[in-house]
């Protein structure tokens, strides 16, 4: 039996501003077992997601009773050596409202590096050091440092970009939705969730056919966490292998779903 009923891929983007229309901010939906269709803002809107106009969205569409897990491609948190380095509690609550405050990347007309040059913000009291990785990047092997800046395949921008987002959500759905695993392992029954997600464990599964490799990232992350769910492997993968210790790192650093 699926724990859940819909699946929500999404590909992020830390280009441009907030209200920027991103080509390569990209959504896909699976209900049930159907397989995942792209969602696009309204006609009256712009053809493509802006951040906030994504983040309203998944607002609206978490805001009902049906269980949904919500996959989203870019870090959640940072290295317990931020933390450490910055003097912060070891919290990802108070993490998420410190972050905002020094990179208000969500704030009309602000871009990422704005913040990075000293225009707005603080962020050169909240830097980190490109050698700084999670325990879940360590162990995804690929998956590059929230501070690698300016390379491929960087998850930086997306990340810097898309903090502030996830406490818009968290502020307005409360506990109705469960971002795991900072909310803890377990998630109660008929809860929808939000996870941390990284394209490059599952794309190779699914045929690209003719999606560009944004809607491909956001469609493969749609479809395998649909079949996981269906085939009974999710539980599983909501639950990695790791030792008391590390579990309690990962409570604060995050956890890239599907990472074992």
């Amino acid at each position: 039996m699926s724990n859940f009923v819909r699946y929500i891929g999404v590909d992020y983007s830390g280009a441009k501003t907030p209200n920027s229309p991103l080509k390569g901010l990209r959504a896909y939906l699976s209900q049930g077992d159907k397989a995942p269709v792209e969602q696009l803002p309204s006609v009256s809107q712009n053809k493509y997601w802006s951040r906030k106009q994504l983040a309203e969205w998944l607002i609206e569409m978490l805001s009902d009773t049906r269980p949904t897990l919500v996959g989203i491609d870019h870090c959640f948190s940072f290295p317990i050596a931020y933390f450490d380095s910055h003097g912060l509690k070891r919290s990802w609550p108070a993490f998420l409202l410190d972050f905002q405050g020094h990179w208000p990347t969500d704030q009309d007309n602000v871009y990422v590096d704005f913040v990075r040059d000293g225009v707005v913000g603080h962020g050169d009291d909240r830097g980190g050091n490109s050698r700084w990785r999670r325990l879940t990047e360590q162990r995804a092997g690929g998956a590059k440092s929230v501070f690698h800046f300016d390379v491929p395949g960087s998850v930086a921008k997306s990340s810097h970009a898309g903090l502030p987002w996830l406490q818009l959500i968290r502020c307005e759905l409360g506990r109705s939705v469960h971002f795991w695993p900072f909310d803890g392992w377990i998630i109660p029954p008929g809860r929808s969730v939000i996870a941390e997600v990284y394209p490059a464990l599952w794309s190779a599964r699914y045929p690209r056919a003719d999606r560009t490799a944004d809607q491909h990232d956001a469609f493969c992350v749609a479809a395998e966490m649909a079949r996981a769910d269906r085939a009974g492997s999710l539980p599983a993968l909501l639950k990695p292998k790791l030792s008391p210790r590390e579990r309690a790192v990962s409570r604060v650093e995050g956890w890239i779903l599907g990472v074992e």
